[in-house]
């Protein structure tokens, strides 16, 4: 492939990687904490209908924090952002934003939804007196898939906290969670 060629078709994965994050940006923002939270209700209530095993893991949570749609672009470089809802039973206990950013063979865009079942008391604490947590350092978060949630009991949930990242839109070379910085925000 020549040179012009190849600048092209950087041009063109930057182009649709543009596209595809203006397409899921206006999505990313609530309007309002009345919208925030009505979003991260239906997130959670679609993990729970799409996953038994984190519905189980919802009842044994000290608190459940859930991002309803985290949006992320990336060409060599990427990021993601989102913003979602601290649950502890029923009440709205907070509302922070979870914000990553990545170098590497990546291309594309997409959204998706994340929620983070929040164990004990230790993690909540550390989460309401840092300001912020960074995903991969500080308590442990263990990122459940498919296969893992099948071998989740209550007398084999031993971490701090654990992820489950569902609801994918649009298209990314990767997904991860490791790396990713959630602070406090006011709403």
């Amino acid at each position: 492939m020549n040179n012009l060629q190849h600048t092209m078709k950087h041009l063109l994965l930057v182009a649709a990687a543009a596209f595809s994050l203006t397409s899921f940006g206006g999505q990313v923002l609530a309007a309002t904490a009345e919208d925030l939270n009505k979003d991260a209700a239906e997130a959670l209530q679609l993990l729970y209908r799409t996953n038994p095993d984190a519905a189980a893991i919802g009842k044994t949570a000290k608190a459940i924090l859930v991002f309803p749609n985290v949006v992320k672009a990336g060409l060599v470089f990427g990021g993601s952002y989102g913003e979602g809802v601290l649950m502890k039973g029923s009440e709205v206990a907070g509302y922070y934003n979870s914000v990553s950013a990545s170098w590497g063979w990546q291309a594309g865009a997409q959204s998706y939804s994340y929620v983070v079942f929040l164990m004990n008391d230790k993690v909540l604490s550390y989460l309401d007196t840092s300001e912020g947590w960074e995903i991969g350092v500080g308590p442990t978060v263990v990122a459940v898939d498919a296969g893992a949630a099948k071998n989740l009991s209550s007398t084999t949930l031993k971490d701090d906290a654990y992820a489950f990242i569902f609801d994918q839109q649009g298209l990314m070379a990767s997904l991860s969670i490791e790396g990713t910085k959630i602070s406090p925000i006011k709403r």
